[in-house]
């Protein structure tokens, strides 16, 4: 039996040069290009002379009907030069591929900085001059295509959401191949080629996910095609895998389960046959795949060898060969712009004429600028252009979700009833599986947790999609399954971004202090979504859900490292109208947040909930309520009613919650002429100004909730000063915000709480205090000095806790068996 990759080796061998380095020599020849291809070539000329123009040029001149002049140019050159040649040879044979085999195609760049290049192919197509009528395929649109790149009021260097066809900027390099195997979920007639950039490939998420190919079932998901694209360097430095023998390269991915096809040169009379039948040879063997498993049940397709291509080309392939001495083509100098803005040495005019011309544009564009129709030919019919694939930019349609209300608990009967919130969550998603499983539209994600995370009512529905070796014992695993775990993070994260950007539902669950790793990731997406918003032509995506779980305050047993709620952070930074945060203290608070979060469109929704067995608070109907309204009074823990608070305990967040009704209790039945209000947050952007988010509260309305001058304690899930930060610019100055102050290790659930000073004995110390420094005057003698008696109990009952859990380590039944009694 041959070994992976042996086929493909024997058969390009056979079928063309695919495997022969043409690397050219002064002395060497060059080949001419076979008729079948001559027409492609001058294609790809024009999408290269498009993209230096982009680069270089101002919109005076863009066809050179005259000599180039200084004025002709841009003064400030900004762009990426190396990939994009390589990029324009992928894409003129993909669309060749899709003419010749009706594929439905999305292209990826994975080095978006090549955004001249898609830029380029997309105008060429026609499909750019259709979103942006301006840029019209003539001598005035290219003028203006010119100028608009990288330049004031223009369009990004990167493949960005302006670009039609783009579900990928490739700004932050790592992600590509992750989106692609999350665009394909579910969509089994789509194919995604996946240019990987060889400076990408070094990237920790990249390096992981080509390990995607052994969740992809052939039968219900569609196809990734990766391309690598080695061109051998990087900004200032060589690629490693350009840099390690072609056995071993091969080796590495027949390894990662792929058959990896090698073509390398630069000679275009080798490159354009030798990658056409590279790229034949992975349809034919896709095709042969798709066929295999559509004969078998879905839940029982065994993983295939999918097959890849690795092209090896020059960088700045076609571009010049020397700029002031130095080697420019097939060198890290061509990275970006090739040489210097003949506006800063005028030398380099000349030079950049030859450039442009080298390319023939007269032979590819009329006078009038148009592309030549024998050209204009090889462009796919309009339904099967990359730019215009509708998965690129789909249409919202909403997922089928049931009344929350029958899973949660109808009567907690005010902390009596424990219970797992996350457990009750899924039952919840249990049944939207059951729900939208026709429509194959919903995927829940997640880095190895979903049952840790007490979502396990899930797998009474579905499996774990996994087409690895299954063996004995594995439970809950198929190839066919609405769940998705691989310990990535950004695994995880780049299947659920690709899989919302092509219009699926879904996702992500993971240990809370874990979520640090796709910060950046959640940074780019939103940076994503910001732009569609103000883009008009792009439609709203399905919104990302973010669920966090194994918070911070139930890490006792596994300390430190797992300790962190800081990712809220880096959430609220971004734009309001992206952004919404849900800290439900409740089962039925979370039923009811994370609800809402799956029937909306275009949002980053992050919901943080507990896990283990926890007091319940709300009845399913003041749970509605009160999650409708973000925050709230509850009436019941206050005594304030019909009269002006003396104090205001707050708290977001379902351990700050328990701590806060705790505190609350005891000051109740130790100063009961003390009046209390207790506010709950449940919507954390209702703290922020109206005018800074939609779902901010009015100054008024904070006021009259918060007042503007009585003491606010606030019992915080997060580190406390990004609750000052949400109400600094309210009118009162009157927060007292307690959280996590990064302290931990393994201990009680309880001392973690009192390691931050969030416990309810602090708390209570905290109104004392207020009661001293803030309201002294206004209260009277048998409250202000049963307060400083109130303190030291408090004091004694810390210093009896640490004590208690020294010795026994668990904590006190006056901690575990409290229970709100008034």
């Amino acid at each position: 039996m041959p070994t992976r990759g042996a086929a493909a080796k024997h058969k390009l061998a056979e079928a063309s040069p695919a495997k022969q380095t043409s690397k050219k020599t002064k002395s060497d020849v060059v080949v001419p290009i076979p008729d079948e291809f001559k027409l492609l070539d001058r294609y790809w000329k024009a999408s290269n002379y498009l993209s230096v123009g982009q680069i270089y040029l101002l919109d005076k001149n863009p066809l050179l009907e005259r000599k180039l002049e200084l004025s002709d140019v841009k003064a400030r050159l900004l762009g990426h030069f190396g990939t994009t040649p390589g990029q324009n040879f992928i894409y003129c044979h993909l669309n060749k591929l899709i003419c010749e085999r009706n594929l439905s195609m999305i292209y990826i760049s994975g080095p978006g900085h090549g955004g001249p290049a898609i830029v380029s192919q997309v105008y060429l197509e026609g499909t750019y001059s259709e979103y942006y009528p301006s840029i019209s395929e003539d001598k005035e649109g290219m003028a203006k295509l010119f100028k608009q790149f990288s330049f004031p009021g223009g369009i990004p260097s990167h493949v960005a959401p302006e670009t039609p066809g783009s579900m990928h900027e490739g700004g932050e390099l790592g992600y590509s191949l992750s989106h692609a195997y999350g665009a394909v979920l579910d969509k089994p007639d789509l194919w995604v080629a996946c240019v990987v950039g060889d400076g990408e490939a070094e990237t920790g998420p990249l390096a992981t996910s080509w390990h995607a190919n052994k969740f992809l079932n052939p039968k219900t998901d569609g196809v990734v095609l990766p391309i690598l694209h080695l061109n051998g360097y990087k900004i200032d430095n060589p690629t490693l895998l350009d840099r390690i023998p072609d056995e071993e390269l091969k080796a590495l991915f027949v390894g990662y389960g792929y058959e990896p096809i090698l073509v390398e040169g630069s000679d275009p009379g080798v490159m354009h046959p030798a990658f056409a039948t590279a790229l034949n040879y992975c349809a034919d063997k896709i095709k042969e795949i798709k066929e295999n498993a559509a004969m078998v049940d879905s839940h029982e397709v065994k993983r295939p060898t999918w097959p890849m291509i690795i092209l090896r080309t020059p960088k700045g392939w076609t571009g010049p060969k020397e700029v002031d001495g130095l080697t420019i083509e097939g060198s890290y100098r061509s990275h970006q712009v090739p040489m210097a803005s003949p506006q800063e040495q005028p030398e380099h005019l000349g030079l950049l004429e030859k450039w442009l011309l080298s390319y023939e544009p007269r032979t590819l564009f009329d006078e009038d600028g148009k592309l030549l129709p024998e050209l204009k030919a090889l462009v796919p019919p309009k339904e099967l252009r990359m730019g215009n694939n509708p998965y690129t930019n789909p249409h919202y349609t909403p997922l089928i979700l049931p009344d929350y209300g029958e899973f949660g608990i109808e009567d907690p009967k005010r902390g009596t009833v424990m219970a797992s919130d996350a457990t009750h969550l899924g039952y919840f998603l249990k049944r939207v599986i059951e729900l939208n499983a026709k429509a194959r539209n919903f995927r829940i994600f997640g880095p190895d947790e979903t049952k840790s995370n007490r979502l396990g009512a899930v797998f009474d529905v579905t499996t774990k999609q996994f087409l690895g070796e299954i063996r004995p014992g594995d439970d809950r695993m198929s190839s066919d399954g609405r769940v998705m775990e691989m310990l990535s993070e950004h695994q995880c994260q780049g299947w659920l971004e690709g899989y919302l950007l092509t219009g699926g539902h879904g996702l992500i669950n993971s240990y809370e202090a874990f979520i640090h790793i796709i910060t950046s990731m959640f940074n780019q997406h939103a940076k994503w979504m910001k732009m569609c918003n103000d883009i008009s032509w792009r439609n709203e995506l399905p919104s990302m859900n973010i669920l966090l779980s194994s918070h911070v305050w139930r890490q006792d047993h596994n300390g430190f490292t797992h300790q962190d709620p800081g990712f809220l952070g880096h959430v609220v930074s971004k734009k309001p109208n992206i952004v919404r945060v849900y800290l439900p203290p409740d089962a039925n608070c979370l039923l009811s947040a994370f609800h809402h979060c799956l029937s909306t469109r275009h949002k980053v929704n992050v919901v943080v909930c507990g896990k283990h067995p926890a007091p319940q608070w709300l009845t399913m109907e003041e749970a509605r309520g009160h999650c409708a309204a973000g925050l709230g009074i509850w009436d019941w823990a206050s005594n304030d009613k019909g009269g002006e608070p003396d104090i205001i305990m707050a708290c977001a967040g379902d351990v700050p919650t328990l701590e806060a009704l705790a505190a609350t209790s005891i000051v109740r039945k130790r100063l009961p002429g003390l009046k209390i209000r207790f506010v709950n947050v449940v919507n954390l952007m209702k703290l922020v100004p109206q005018s800074l988010h939609p779902h901010g509260l009015s100054d008024n309305h904070f006021d009259s909730i918060f007042t503007t001058k009585k003491p606010v304690i606030f019992a915080f899930h997060g580190v406390p000063h990004l609750v000052e930060k949400l109400v600094y610019q309210r009118r009162g100055r009157n927060f007292t915000v307690r959280g996590y102050n990064e302290e931990g290790t393994i201990s009680t659930a309880f001392d973690m709480t009192v390691m931050n000073n969030i416990d309810r004995f602090h708390l209570v110390i905290d109104i004392c205090d207020k009661i001293e420094h803030d309201i002294f005057e206004r209260l009277t003698p048998e409250t202000k000095y049963s307060a400083v008696y109130l303190r030291q109990d408090m004091n004694s009952m810390l210093v009896k806790h640490k004590k208690f859990i020294a010795e026994y380590g668990y904590d006190m039944k006056e901690i575990t068996e409290w229970k709100w009694d008034l």
